[in-house]
């Protein structure tokens, strides 16, 4: 499989972007979460491209090869957003499936309820609705305790450095079980980037402070939407993926019972040939 590289101008940044598959396929946009970098999704880059679909997978603002604009405020999930609407604008593309997960995911739930006119089908793997989340962890203050990193990124500098500690010791142990040492080290080179860690703990910092002025309840999303979820997760709590795919008019969810947060690593095939059913129909 081949897979070209180009920095693409979108919404005021360059995005680092990964493409492969046929140039007159049906566009997919893959959207990583935190702390990936694009490669994360290489089994379902591979796989896509040999089913005729043209891949396109960014690093976000502010990973590995990407800009990293200065600034908390310019990481909130309408920029992140606007920043993939943009990128399509940039390569000319006006409809495309997207899929996203973790992080990716949260942007991708924002471009279908911002942009519902550009996505043909979606795809979120391990992330709930925003609104489901809000619901949920005022309900249940157990899921704060599960998401304790995300509080703790809140605070300046110091999450920054416990990150570095140990050869990046924190964030390797919470990638998916079984990584190469390759991949190891391909992880502790995009973190390393300059600046990087700060702007991918902002995405962080920025969600936490915009929460409370977003709106509790939001519209029905209206793209078609498969919602993937890896039921070991210990990170989100399984009880609400069924509610995040009852926020879409057209939403089913598959549950993946063996796999963890990083459901595309630990169930690559049985992903990939759902990412391929739901893009086709």
């Amino acid at each position: 499989m081949e897979v070209t590289f180009e920095r693409v101008s979108t919404n005021g940044i360059k995005l680092h972007t990964a493409f492969a598959g046929p140039e007159d396929g049906e566009p997919v946009v893959l959207l990583h979460g935190f702390p990936d970098a694009w490669f994360g999704w290489e089994p379902q880059i591979q796989a896509l491209a040999e089913a005729g679909f043209r891949v396109i997978a960014p690093d976000q603002r502010g990973y590995n090869l990407s800009d990293k604009p200065v600034g908390i405020v310019n990481y909130s999930l309408e920029m992140l957003a606007a920043d993939i609407a943009g990128l399509a604008d940039s390569l000319g593309i006006k409809r495309f499936n997207l899929a996203g997960h973790d992080f990716g995911g949260l942007v991708s739930w924002t471009m279908a309820t911002r942009y519902p006119d550009r996505l043909r089908r979606l795809v979120i793997l391990n992330v709930p609705h925003p609104s489901v989340m809000l619901k949920y962890i005022r309900k249940h203050p157990a899921q704060i305790l599960k998401s304790w990193y995300a509080f703790f990124y809140q605070l300046p500098v110091l999450p920054e450095l416990a990150m570095r500690a140990n050869d990046w010791r924190f964030l390797i142990s919470v990638m998916a079980k079984g990584l190469s040492q390759e991949q190891r080290n391909r992880y502790r080179e995009a973190w390393a980037q300059p600046e990087a860690m700060k702007s991918m703990i902002n995405w962080y910092r920025n969600m936490l402070r915009a929460s409370a002025s977003r709106p509790a309840k939001r519209p029905l999303i209206t793209v078609p939407a498969l919602v993937i979820w890896g039921k070991l997760d210990p990170h989100i709590s399984y009880e609400m993926a069924q509610p995040s795919a009852d926020m879409c008019k057209d939403g089913r969810l598959v549950t993946v019972e063996k796999a963890t947060h990083w459901v595309m690593m630990d169930a690559p095939d049985e992903v990939n040939r759902l990412l391929i059913e739901h893009f086709r129909k």
